[in-house]
This record gives structure tokens, sequence and C-alpha cells, in this order.
């Protein structure tokens, strides 16, 4: 084990060689000591002192023979493969956008048309038309963001027509509007192209 270094794995390798098994049982107790100044973080966790011991066994790659206080882990305990995780073998439709904004259409789609329902459509294809701008640096239309949805989503989710977007990254439909009262959104500046007339002053 990578975390306790060489030179703790020398000294449990010297313990496993002691004949007398008294002797054995002594070397260990100060071994596991060191083991745990070596990796206060363990002291955190839940019978720390167990799993040191269950480290010794590991190291010494159980062939240590000493009175544990602590039941002895087998190496089918320690070596067992944890169940797989069940993944999704479908193809991605639209690589550029990903699986996440494919299953985010499919959840709007089932949602009955309401006011909510449209804004997430809106939220939605401002996001699928930022992702899309990082693959394609040239602007796209809002029409083929919206045919993006409609594919992504098998026809079962169109765009109304009173929601637009825009073609470009900094386009104007895609800011946020200033909320009053909210300190964590910074006011909008407003440019004035005024030149700002200088005072001359004459000498006397």
């Amino acid at each position: 084990m990578p975390e306790y270094g060489r030179h703790v794995q020398d000294m449990i390798e010297y313990v496993v060689n002691i004949p007398d098994r008294q002797k054995r049982n002594e070397q260990i107790q100060a071994v596991v000591s060191v083991m745990g100044t070596l990796n206060p973080q363990l002291r955190d966790v839940v019978d720390f002192r167990h799993k040191l011991w269950d480290h010794v066994q590991i190291i010494s790659d159980f062939k240590i023979d000493i009175d544990s206080p602590y039941p002895l882990p087998s190496r089918e305990s320690v070596q067992t493969k944890p169940d797989p995780i069940p993944l999704k073998k479908d193809k991605i439709r639209a690589s550029c956008y990903g699986r996440n904004i494919q299953n985010m259409i499919d959840l709007i789609a089932d949602r009955e048309d309401d006011d909510v329902k449209k804004h997430m459509i809106r939220v939605i294809a401002i996001y699928m038309k930022q992702q899309y701008l990082i693959w394609n640096k040239d602007s796209v239309s809002e029409e083929t963001i919206f045919e993006d949805i409609k594919a992504l989503s098998g026809g079962r989710l169109t765009v109304p027509a009173d929601v637009h977007i825009g073609s470009g990254m900094a386009d104007a439909s895609t800011r946020k509007p200033h909320i009053p009262g909210n300190p964590q959104q910074p006011r909008p500046q407003h440019n004035n192209n005024k030149k700002q007339q200088k005072k001359k002053w004459k000498k006397n």
C-alpha cells in the first residue's frame, strides 16, 4: 500500500519472519502505532484502528501470524470487485450536445404544455446554442437549434413560435435582465458616447 511507504512494508516483513509468536505480537503493536502516525487522516474514520490491523494483513499478503484484536479479513473480501455500474449503451443522437441535454429534452417533451415548459424550452435552447458555438465558432441560426430540439425529441417537442434566442453568442435575447434588489447581480452599465468637455483656464 503506497500510502505507508517502503519502510512500513519492510517492518511488517521483518515481523513476519520473527519465529517467536509473542515477540511478533509485541513488534506488530509498535508497527501499527507508526502506521497510525503516518496516516492521521484515518483517525476520522470509524474504527480506524480496525482499518490499521486490516492493512497489516494486506501489506503482509495475509502471511503474518499474529493475535489481532479484530477479526482477520479474508483475501476474497479484500479483492472482491464491486458490481459494475449499469450504463446506457444507446448511441448519443448528437455528440456536440451530449447525453444530459438529450435526457433533459426527453423530460421536457413528456411535460404538459404550460408557461413553465415554454421557459424550459427557451433555457435549454440557449444552452444548446452555446454548446453548438463551442464546436462551431460561426454563428448559428435559432432555426437550426429548434430543428435539433425537434430531432432529439423524436418529433415530440416543437419550439413555440413566440420563443426566440437569436443567432450570436452575445445576442441580447440571451442576456439576463437586471433584477432589482438582487445584490448578486451587477447593475447594467450605460455607455455614454458624449465627450467630456475640459475646462480651459486662461493664464492672467
